[in-house]
């Protein structure tokens, strides 16, 4: 579970930099890196103050300083970097200078970032309208949720669902009733079948599902399965939020967007790589900072010959069609997982129905022989309304036959295990896509980048 904040600096900007980066906090400096400017606490503080002197802004603040602190052992030294370094690309969009360390010194592993508060590409100042405040740190939560939802990993709190799951957790995930177990998979699979979401409503509603779609008002989607009613003959409904953040309105959206451009074998996600575009005009008037972009350009592309290489890739083209291939293969395993998940479901609702009946059969029996009846079902009026239920629903699952509940027991036992397995085949797909998009994208960058820089040299000709 991860929480983030952020606070301006307004003094001591090397002190501060120093601090994230002292030795016995970041394993002799093993957990430490930088973006656009030196690892030296006083080059990168003056580095920053270089790029603040070219903005138009008149204020106070230097540099601002973000605070990512994972519980317990949640994370990995490697990976809290890892994740800190993503949000930090993804917060900052490769605009500003920053600092970044992994601090190991306590019970929980945290990271510090100490960026600029000026950008390097545009020469404003951080503290827009869009980040003024308390915006700043609602818009950096927001990137770390998603980030430890793409991860796996548990977040605080959503503010707009309560707790928020990814997608792999929802696959991992103790269903509440079964109902809803159902519900959730006749919504998945048709995600995967629509075009558009006014495909989505209609495909949905053809297979037995009243799904009530309102934009104007506050509860803009509401599923029913047909037939499941309360007592007094209510229709029951479950909100799209209430089957989790997966299942509201924006995120069906999102989710139909996504699978049709995975057909199409592209992702949709964007990345920002590591590759510097050199020919901005900030780079043309400080050698210095040209200089250690070029030698981070020349890292990146070494790594991406090196990946390429290891996958016996030769081309763009085969990094192209294995992108497509491993999308397939995503999208096929996850329609396995959510069938999986749904027998999974079925069999616990199956259990949880006779260990009830083996609860509440001696009462019931009690009852059937009391020479009382008014009163003995008066005071055990819950245990014999429950009791009916479930033989009245085990006689329309089962008729007269009554499964037996160790033998269900370990079906089941032996599904949870086969989808154990897939579920880290899943994370291993998942990875590779990672590191292939990641791959396409840095490919496409660094070829842009040395586009423009002979275009630059032709100029100057």
């Amino acid at each position: 579970m991860a929480h983030t904040d952020i606070h301006p600096i307004r003094t001591t900007l090397s002190a501060a930099i120093a601090y994230i980066m002292k030795p016995e906090k970041t394993a002799n400096g093993l957990y430490i890196n930088s973006y656009g400017c030196s690892l030296d606490s006083k080059k990168a503080a003056k580095e920053f103050l270089n790029v603040r002197r070219q903005g138009t802004g008149r204020g106070d603040v230097l540099a601002q300083h973000m605070h990512i602190s994972f519980a317990g052992n949640e994370v990995t030294p490697e990976e809290a970097m890892k994740l800190g370094e993503e949000l930090a690309e993804r917060y900052l969009k490769g605009q500003y200078q920053y600092v970044i360390a992994t601090h190991i010194d306590t019970n929980n592993v945290h990271c510090h970032i100490v960026f600029n508060n000026v950008s390097f590409e545009h020469f404003r100042t951080f503290e827009t309208k869009e980040n003024r405040g308390k915006k700043s740190w609602k818009n950096l939560r927001k990137e770390g949720d998603e980030i430890c939802k793409e991860n796996g990993l548990s977040v605080i709190e959503n503010p707009e669902t309560g707790k928020g799951k990814c997608y792999y957790e929802w696959q991992q995930d103790k269903f509440g009733k079964s109902w809803k177990s159902k519900l959730r998979y006749v919504i998945d699979e048709t995600i995967m079948q629509s075009s558009d979401f006014d495909d989505f409503l209609k495909k949905i509603r053809e297979k037995n599902i009243e799904c009530v779609y309102t934009p104007q008002n506050h509860i803009k989607i509401k599923f029913h399965i047909k037939g499941h009613l309360k007592k007094d003959g209510r229709k029951i409904y479950s909100r799209g939020k209430t089957l989790g953040w997966y299942y509201d309105e924006p995120q069906i959206r999102r989710r139909i967007e996504q699978y049709n451009l995975l057909k199409n074998g592209v992702s949709g996600r964007t990345y920002r790589t590591k590759i510097i575009d050199t020919s901005q005009e900030v780079f043309q008037t400080s050698k210095g900072l040209l200089h250690w972009a070029d030698l981070e350009n020349m890292k990146e592309a070494s790594k991406l010959i090196n990946f390429l290489t290891t996958h016996n890739l030769s081309s763009e083209q085969e990094l192209d069609s294995t992108a497509t291939a491993t999308y397939n293969k995503r999208m096929i395993l996850v329609a396995k997982l959510n069938k999986l998940q749904q027998q999974i479901d079925d069999k616990r609702e199956i259990i949880g129905l006779l260990r009830g009946y083996k609860k509440y059969k001696p009462i019931y029996d009690e009852y059937a022989q009391s020479k009382n009846k008014r009163r003995y079902k008066k005071d055990n009026a819950f245990a014999i309304e429950k009791y009916e239920s479930i033989v009245e629903k085990m006689i329309e699952m089962f008729g007269k036959t009554i499964p037996n509940i160790s033998n269900l027991e370990r079906e089941r036992a032996a599904l949870i295990e086969q989808r154990k397995q897939m579920n880290e085949e899943y994370k291993s797909i998942v990875e590779e896509l990672k590191e292939i998009e990641y791959a396409q994208t840095s490919i496409n960058e660094y070829m842009k980048t040395i586009s423009a820089n002979k275009s630059k040299e032709n100029e100057i000709e």
